[in-house]
């Protein structure tokens, strides 16, 4: 099975998500550090949706400006525009295998998708 995080190696969740990724038995893992490589709009509004969460779910509020700028209720094109635009917007870590998409905070969470 193959699996794709969306990774910030400066966030301590992002990291132990990583690490259990890698002890997965028979799992590929790709690593896409999103600050460098930020995923698209559409790509975000995809992962969302296979994750079941709105795109303001999937905000990160935590040391960005996302709430001065009114993001929370911003609509979801809004949002994603945003997002794509500025990557620090985009709460860590999001992985994505066959199985499904999820947000892992916490980083257990990754166990319903392996």
């Amino acid at each position: 099975m193959k699996a794709t995080i969306w990774h910030n190696p400066a966030c301590g969740t992002s990291r132990k998500t990583l690490a259990i990724l890698e002890e997965a038995p028979g799992l590929a893992v790709t690593v896409v550090e999103y600050l460098k490589a930020p995923p698209s709009a559409e790509k975000l509004a995809q992962l969302y949706r296979d994750a079941g969460i709105t795109p303001q779910q999937g905000l990160r509020l935590r040391g960005t400006d996302a709430e001065e700028r009114g993001l929370p209720a911003a609509s979801d094109a809004e949002v994603l525009a945003a997002m794509a635009a500025d990557p620090k917007l985009i709460e860590r870590p999001l992985v994505e295998t066959g199985k499904g998409v999820r947000l892992c905070r916490p980083q257990e969470i990754v166990r319903e998708i392996l």
